[in-house]
């Protein structure tokens, strides 16, 4: 154990000198005519002194306490299965289409990819969106409630509109490229096709293969046609009942040419077994170590001062009354 003030430890000299003077002071008397049975009824000396034992007591738990007691820190090696993953999701105006009903796609996509990563504890997962242009909301990291809060705040709008996949997928890749890990995931999730972007989709996914990236690619949509925003006006969005267009080749060749594979949602509950076929795909031993800073640990001496002054208390009012 260490202290954070080890020069307070000093007061603790005060404590016996303190002790020794409250003992040395000369007491009240007065003069009883039977000594003999004031003495009995006194009972053993040692009782008067009690308040006096449990003060000191606290005056030096008291001392410990400003000090600033610390237990040592630890480091700690947990062995658990673990990945590298980037979601990669769509975030172009027609993922508004209101074909998951009651949400449009963007919501659920957000829904299930927020229960994906609260299904992990030993990943690394990172987070990219993408419309006509392709950003990093978080790289790759362990800390899950700022992933969380990032994708609860994707919204349509942001990016310019379209569909590039290609950027998305090359962003997610970049993000993979530097991080030291076994197994490197790419989930990509869109709802049309590529239409915006430099960089050629099966481009990008020959450079994932080259880093040995996967990527499970996921299309979300029902098949025929689906309620979809084609505009923008004073009151919202204006709805037009249009095919569904997604390009489930480009996309299952994304997958294939880099060891994943492509899915089909038409549904919130399609989407959330597809997370699910994912989470067992995808498993590797990791090593995490963790460490422990060294932390002020004064609420136990503080008790024990309250507990020591509270028996000087008690004490004083039961067996170490002194008759003045």
């Amino acid at each position: 154990m260490t202290f954070a003030r080890p020069w307070l430890l000093l007061l603790l000299l005060l404590v016996p000198i303190w002790f020794l003077v409250a003992r040395r002071r000369r007491p009240v008397t007065v003069r009883i005519a039977d000594g003999l049975v004031a003495s009995r009824a006194a009972g053993p000396r040692w009782r008067a002194h009690l308040p006096g034992w449990f003060r000191a007591l606290a005056l030096v738990g008291l001392v410990l306490a400003a000090a600033g007691p610390r237990l040592p820190g630890d480091r700690t090696t947990v062995r658990k299965e673990g990945i590298s993953i980037v979601i990669t999701i769509d975030v172009s105006s027609s993922m508004l289409a209101e074909d998951f009903a009651p949400s449009n796609r963007l919501e659920v996509a957000k829904r299930q990819a927020i229960g994906f990563i609260r299904g992990r504890d030993a990943d690394r997962i990172g987070l990219v969106a993408f419309a006509g242009e392709a950003l990093t909301q978080v790289p790759v990291t362990l800390d899950y409630p700022v992933l969380e809060q990032a994708v609860l705040d994707l919204r349509i709008g942001a990016l310019d509109d379209g569909t590039a996949i290609g950027s998305g997928l090359a962003t997610a890749v970049n993000r993979l490229k530097r991080v030291k890990s076994r197994s490197k995931v790419v989930l990509l999730l869109t709802d049309g096709e590529n239409n915006r972007g430099a960089i050629d989709p099966r481009t990008a996914a020959d450079v994932a293969a080259a880093l040995g990236v996967r990527v499970y690619t996921i299309g979300v949509g029902t098949e025929g046609e689906a309620r979809i925003p084609t505009g923008r006006g004073l009151s919202g969005y204006r709805y037009e009942m249009l095919p569904v267009r997604i390009d489930e080749p480009l996309l299952t060749d994304i997958a294939t040419r880099t060891g994943g594979r492509y899915f089909r949602a038409k549904d919130s509950d399609a989407l959330s077994r597809i997370f699910a076929q994912i989470d067992q795909l995808e498993r590797t031993q990791v090593e995490m170590i963790r460490y422990r800073s060294a932390d002020e640990s004064t609420r136990p001496l503080l008790l024990f001062v309250l507990a020591a002054l509270g028996l000087e208390l008690l004490c004083a009012a039961t067996v170490s009354v002194r008759v003045p």
